[in-house]
């Protein structure tokens, strides 16, 4: 699983960094960015769905 943020879309509500600090940071304006290549390690797949589900922007997704 991978998790890509639409940077677009992102209106920097900081749900998914708050819900997934391991997958999602902040840039210097505070919106949000996956870490590192946006792979999801094995056993955060739930973690990153629950990013996924709480982004009012629905600027989340998963490959």
């Amino acid at each position: 699983m991978k998790v890509q943020i639409d940077a677009e879309r992102c209106q920097g509500h900081g749900r998914c960094y708050d819900l997934a600090p391991g997958l999602f940071g902040d840039d210097d304006e505070g919106y949000g960015q996956v870490l590192g290549d946006g792979l999801v390690p094995p056993g955060q797949e739930q973690t990153a769905r629950l990013a996924v589900a709480n982004c009012p922007e629905r600027a989340i997704e998963t490959l």
